[in-house]
């Protein structure tokens, strides 16, 4: 062996791109040296046994709003990355809005680079936010390191990130396939569905953003990623009908990936009580018929992978008193539990260890990096691991919870799946729900990111 390991962690469930094995995994500096057979340890080598726990790649969450500079009383940098590093996550990517000044210029970028200053628990990628007065920006953003735009399609909740039509993405994606760099898409077309003045009843909020809002949308996507041949990432699937056309765009060879998210995959519409604004979110969850699609689409490969949508605020802005959904602000709050949810509804529909690492780690890893370093146990990755109990249970409550505002549709929640410890970089942060190091996340910036060779 070429160099010396520092320490190798051992499980007799070690999950690698081959598939769930007993293996040594050895770590030299930041890097995954090796994996071997546990016999194959070199002699004198520091091993730390985790028995039959999981060891699996840190999770890649590419789709996390964390609001800071501006809106740090929603979410700010310092929460978020402990509660991403307590849930497993070792590499999430903050979206370019609800943070004041939005991501749409090199100058906010850069004041939203030096706000993560001490506050890092896991690596922190960034996107640019694409709206329709900064198209001269694109370029400059692109250089300065961001790994991906996105747009809105539908208003975005905030006034000043406003949508963008067909005739401006025209305009974009030539210049963002000339850039090499993605489009994210929040792909809602309001069609004229019926909103109500006052609406408690979840009924009446699921009827004011119709799946036909979602389905107009794709196809319109599919259409321009066809013409232009740019990268097109459509965030937060949550209609199923539109599954067959995703399925031919991606047999055709279109530059299209798709993700679904926890809370399309674990709630229901049917069970979602009149008022309870917690589960406000666009799109909506939907109905248990959908969310069974939305599994048949991760598995088939439609959708490619599962990312949080993170997108938490004030309690007060939930609305929880009036339980009126029109008003409350629309977003679930659940990073630290993506892990936990995934394998509870995992383990129902006897989906594997190796299917959930690829679409919570390797899959999403795969959308940020063309020469990729994170998302798998694999020699010259990056030693981001994740152990965990996939026997053991818990509850979500307010205790437990790492990011800012405690309040989440998922509390009460007993789920599968407990996080014992978090290794970054080759470093154990996170043990048995204590941090052991001061913040060691760094920034993660396009075509600035050292390689993956060991």
């Amino acid at each position: 062996m070429q160099h010396s390991p520092d320490f190798a962690v051992t499980s007799q469930r070690v999950v690698t791109p081959e598939g769930e094995r007993a293996a040594a995994v050895l770590i030299k500096g930041e890097k995954i040296l090796d994996v071997v057979s546990i016999q194959n340890i070199p002699e004198g080598c520091p091993t730390e046994d985790m028995g039959n726990d999981v060891v699996m790649p840190g999770l890649v969450d590419t789709h996390v709003h964390i609001n800071e500079p501006g809106r740090a009383d929603w979410e700010g940098f310092e929460t978020a990355t402990r509660a991403a590093g307590a849930g497993g996550i070792t590499t999430l990517v903050d979206m370019p809005l609800n943070c004041i000044p939005v991501t749409t210029t090199v100058d906010a970028l850069h004041r939203k680079i030096a706000s993560t200053q001490n506050k890092l628990w896991i690596d922190c990628g960034f996107y640019g936010g694409l709206i329709p007065d900064n198209l001269d920006e694109v370029e400059s953003l692109a250089e300065a390191g961001v790994i991906g735009f996105k747009a809105f399609m539908s208003h975005s909740g905030i006034d000043e990130f406003p949508k963008v039509t067909e005739k401006y993405l025209r305009k974009a994606l030539p210049i963002l396939a000339q850039q090499g760099i993605p489009l994210l898409v929040h792909a809602e077309l309001e069609d004229g569905a019926e909103i109500t003045e006052v609406s408690q009843t979840y009924e009446s909020y699921l009827a004011s953003r119709p799946k036909s809002w979602e389905n107009k949308a794709i196809k319109l996507l599919i259409q321009l990623c066809r013409e232009f041949q740019t990268p097109i990432h459509i965030v937060h699937l949550s209609s199923s009908e539109v599954l067959t056309e995703i399925a031919q765009a991606r047999e055709e060879g279109l530059p299209l990936s798709v993700e679904t998210c926890p809370h399309y995959l674990h709630f229901t519409a049917e069970g979602i009580s009149d008022g309870d604004t917690r589960f406000k979110c666009a799109p909506p969850i939907r109905e248990a018929d959908n969310r069974e699609r939305l599994w048949g689409g991760l598995e088939s490969g439609a959708i490619d992978f599962i990312a949080s949508d993170h997108s938490p605020c004030s309690p007060e802005l939930k609305k929880l008193e009036t339980g009126d959904f029109g008003n409350a602000w629309g977003g679930i709050s659940s990073l630290q539990f993506t892990l936990s949810v995934i394998w509870t509804e995992c383990k129902k529909r006897n989906y594997s260890l190796v299917q959930l690492a690829d679409w919570l780690c390797k899959e999403p890893a795969k959308l940020l990096w063309e020469n990729n370093f994170k998302g798998e146990i694999s020699p010259g990755f990056f030693a981001d691991l994740v152990i965990w109990d996939p026997d053991a249970t818990f509850v979500v409550e307010p205790s437990v919870i790492h990011h800012k505002n405690k309040l989440t549709p998922y509390e009460g929640e007993k789920l599968f799946g407990v996080v014992k410890k978090t290794f970054l970089r080759g470093r154990k942060i996170f043990e048995n729900g204590e941090f052991l190091t001061g913040p060691s996340g760094k920034t993660l910036l396009r075509n600035h990111n050292v390689s993956r060779k060991a």
